[in-house]
């Protein structure tokens, strides 16, 4: 690429970036990984239109400024807005990983290509303790919409949702894109998870009883299993039929109902599942049973939510010290 060649219309300065993403589409990527890898590569060409910087300019420089640019407060997510929080040193990781993955493909079908992909490297993360809430306080965090929702059919919802998360350790993103024809009369669901690897999950008695709850209180024939209300009728709104809840709004909820709650502990739908495992590993739940649960590819990621307990690290020191006994 020439240094005469001006950026392509339309304030686009990738100019391959939809033949990139289609590339995606066509090797069978799922459709949230997709949007996750044009989001975080829209990112990096804001960055560039910023500087009015044309993408055949960019060198390790310019890199350096965009990893600077990630962890600052100047940084706008891919729609241009200004983010609430400083971003982790791990979704830094991701932006940069897609980055890296754009560069690779332009490699690959012989386009030019300003800069290799294995100079862009990833920033040192943090290594936090992880922590879970307990099992009492994750307990009340479930239930709290039987008693937070004045509206009975947003509160069945609500706790359906929690209890499915809980009982399943499913990603939000496999929750909110469950239909119902998906749930089978003895509490199994087969779903289609992350990098479109399939499992089965099981629901607890008491999901399925909040499930059925919720299903006695639905009269429309729409097939998302969680749907959204917001005060319409759902016998006669039509365009209800293929709308489900977000994960915005439940992760909201999440947050009241935490906060009504006081529980200190930072609480998130992805909390549910790392509760999920951390329980079902205190109770004795063999690590391989786990990933296979959780639809983990490594075990390694499943061991970070294994050994999260602290109550797990002190019951095994005690059980397992060789000089547990006094002499």
């Amino acid at each position: 690429m020439s240094n005469n060649i001006t950026p392509p219309p339309d304030n686009e300065v990738l100019e391959y970036l939809e033949d990139y993403l289609l590339n995606l589409q066509t090797n069978n990527y799922s459709e949230e990984t997709i949007y996750n890898y044009e989001r975080d590569i829209k990112v990096f060409e804001n960055f560039l239109l910023e500087l009015s910087l044309p993408f055949f300019k960019v060198d390790k420089k310019v890199i350096n400024h965009y990893k600077a640019y990630l962890t600052s407060r100047d940084r706008k997510t891919s729609n241009n807005a200004t983010p609430e929080k400083k971003l982790q040193s791990s979704s830094t990781n991701r932006n940069l990983s897609s980055l890296r993955s754009y560069l690779k493909y332009l490699i690959e079908m012989d386009y030019k290509c300003p800069i290799s992909p294995e100079a862009i490297k990833l920033v040192k993360t943090e290594k936090k303790h992880p922590r879970v809430a307990e099992l009492e306080d994750l307990i009340k965090l479930i239930e709290a919409p039987s008693t937070m929702e004045n509206n009975k059919t947003i509160a069945a919802r609500n706790r359906a949702m929690l209890e499915i998360l809980f009982s399943t350790g499913m990603r939000i993103s496999e929750l909110i894109n469950l239909d119902r024809v998906q749930i089978d009369d003895s509490g199994k669901i087969f779903i289609r998870g992350k990098g479109k690897k399939e499992r089965f999950v099981y629901l607890t008695p008491r999901a399925v009883h909040q499930l059925d709850k919720y299903s006695s209180l639905r009269s429309d024939s729409f097939p998302a299993l969680f749907i959204p209300y917001r005060g319409r009728n759902v016998k006669k709104d039509t365009s209800l039929a293929k709308k489900r809840i977000s994960t915005n709004y439940l992760q909201e909820r999440i947050k009241h109902y935490r906060e009504r709650l006081k529980i200190n502990v930072p609480t998130s739908a992805h909390s549910l599942r790392h509760g999920f495992a951390t329980y079902l590993a205190e109770s004795g739940a063999n690590p391989a049973a786990i990933q296979i649960l959780l639809g983990h590819e490594s075990l390694d990621t499943t061991t970070r939510y294994v050994h999260a307990s602290d109550r797990y690290a002190e019951d095994t020191h005690r059980k397992y010290h060789p000089l547990r006994k006094d002499d």
